[in-house]
């Protein structure tokens, strides 16, 4: 049986995205339970927007997750091949010279909408002549390249929308060259799946039309489409069912790193999101074996961000001092991580909590609670502290006071922490030591 490949192929125009995640994280997850090769394609032949610094974000933000590798190229390293490939077509038949301008073509669509037809491109240029085409060459036009479509629809059985269809006729020839000369991604997708023998092409549901123009290629340069394998996956949407599209700056890999979110809790959330599996927090060999594309959804799945903080959650109480340690705070130590680890949503939360063990805090205004503190801080036990100096304290103050239940542990939470909740204060108060605790008291006395 041929070895399968699949690829993933982001364009280094912009930071990765949890959209282009789940679709990295399919290809990764497929290739890993099904042996398959895995290839990182970088399409940058939009050259005025690919940058270097996207193209090592991708790779950073892939290896983040734990997303490798097995080869990996440039679109722009490979113009020769795209080249040859055009003059297969060209000399066909089925690639031809262009040369509407922009405000042309859009005039002929507002007439085709005016008359009640599609806006698909009339093919006028099929009938220019050779003389025609050097007179417009020596008026200073350079030609673009469309590829003309087949007169078919094109059909196949996908593995996540079962079967699909596009009717050729009804999509306009496809642009592959650009007038300067570059190549547009259509066209160097399907040269480059060809040349690197892949199997399977999994990616979102908006490329449904594309498939169907570039299977339509594929025939055209003398490769076997049935050799192909397509999964589409629909795209996310918010928690409201609304395009996700309009929060991507909030929800790039870059951001929700700094954010303190765990990759286990993004690669848990999104291999099992829009299936029939509820997301745990797995590592990715457990979740390869697993992995079953097919199970995917039809329909769009709803990106809940309050779903991945719990999962997250779920991750960070896990954790092991030693596998956040290089994260934390200076200076923070094992005590503390096993005292919060409990409480936070992301990792980014301990510095605040390490501000409040460690630092000096000014606790907020409790009216009438005075008399309250001032008997808190007489029965204050000495150091040293441990795990039980918390009940023996409260304890006290309960036989003192009168006062149990919320009545006794909120205010003393509120002035120890400046918080209305958070990690147990059996862990904490040890941490923030006597020193501290008894100045929070009496700022809150003065108060």
């Amino acid at each position: 049986m041929p070895l399968m490949r699949v690829r993933f192929a982001p364009s280094p125009t912009g930071y990765l995205h949890v959209g282009n995640a789940r679709i990295a994280l399919a290809n990764f997850l497929f290739a890993r339970r099904h042996q398959a090769r895995f290839l990182l394609r970088l399409d940058d032949t939009d050259v005025e927007r690919s940058r270097s610094e996207y193209e090592q974000a991708i790779a950073t933000d892939l290896g983040w997750l734990g997303i490798a590798w097995d080869e990996t190229f440039r679109q722009t390293e490979r113009t020769a091949l795209y080249e040859a490939a055009a003059e297969r077509l060209r000399a066909s038949g089925r690639l031809y010279p262009c040369f509407e301008s922009e405000e042309e073509l859009r005039a002929k669509r507002d007439m085709r909408l005016k008359r009640g037809l599609a806006p698909v491109y009339d093919r006028a240029m099929l009938k220019l002549t050779p003389e025609q085409r050097a007179q417009a060459e020596a008026n200073g036009k350079r030609p673009y390249w469309r590829f003309r479509l087949s007169d078919t629809t094109v059909e196949w059985t996908d593995l996540v929308l079962r079967h699909r269809a596009v009717k050729l006729p009804s999509v306009s020839d496809p642009v592959l060259i650009r007038a300067d000369g570059t190549f547009l991604y259509t066209f160097t997708s399907v040269v480059d799946d060809i040349d690197s023998e892949v199997s399977h092409v999994i990616r979102g549901e908006d490329h449904i039309t594309n498939t169907g123009v570039q299977l339509d290629i594929f025939s055209a340069l003398g490769a076997n489409p049935s050799k192909l394998t397509f999964a589409h996956i629909p795209l996310l949407v918010d928690s409201d069912g609304g395009k996700l599209s309009k929060r991507l700056d909030g929800l790039s890999l870059r951001a929700l790193r700094q954010d303190g979110v765990e990759p286990a809790a993004i690669t848990s959330y999104l291999a099992r999101l829009g299936t029939p599996d509820s997301p745990e927090p797995l590592p990715l060999d457990a979740l390869s074996k697993t992995y079953d594309i097919t199970k995917t959804s039809k329909s769009s799945a709803r990106f809940d961000i309050r779903q991945l903080t719990a999962l997250n959650r779920r991750v960070l109480h896990g954790e092991s001092f030693e596998a956040v340690r290089a994260r934390l705070p200076a200076l923070a130590t094992e005590e503390f991580w096993n005292a919060v680890r409990g409480n936070l949503d992301l990792l980014s939360e301990t510095r605040h909590w390490w501000a409040v063990v460690a630092s000096d805090i000014v606790p907020p205004i409790q009216e009438n609670e005075s008399d309250f503190f001032r008997d808190a801080l007489l029965h204050l036990p000495e150091e040293p502290w441990g795990a039980q100096t918390w009940a023996r304290w409260t304890e006290s103050l309960k036989v003192s006071t009168g006062r149990k239940g919320r009545a006794l542990f909120a205010p003393l939470r509120l002035a120890l922490t400046g918080e209305d909740h958070g990690p147990e204060l059996a862990n904490l108060l040890p941490l923030i030591g006597r020193d501290r605790a008894a100045t929070r008291l009496r700022l809150s006395i003065l108060c």
